[in-house]
């Protein structure tokens, strides 16, 4: 990881993170993402990008505004 670092220095290319990851970092986007995909992509074929980005918006409205998430719920 150092040698690795130290080439991106010297190419003046600067890593976001400075501390290890672990799997659970992304969980969340992960676990939303594959959701989206099977709620309101499969299945469904788009013409166009302006009607995908439409539905991809609703689908974000109505999972931010419907859908319970357990880790809120006590």
């Amino acid at each position: 990881m150092h040698v690795y670092s130290q080439k991106l220095n010297k190419n003046k290319i600067f890593q976001s993170a400075f501390r290890k990851v672990n799997c659970y970092d992304n969980s969340v986007t992960e676990n939303f993402f594959g959701l989206l995909k099977q709620e309101m992509y499969h299945g469904n074929t788009y013409y166009s990008f302006d009607k995908l980005q439409e539905s991809i918006e609703k689908y974000i409205v109505y999972y931010n505004e419907n859908v319970l998430k357990r880790n809120l719920v006590k």
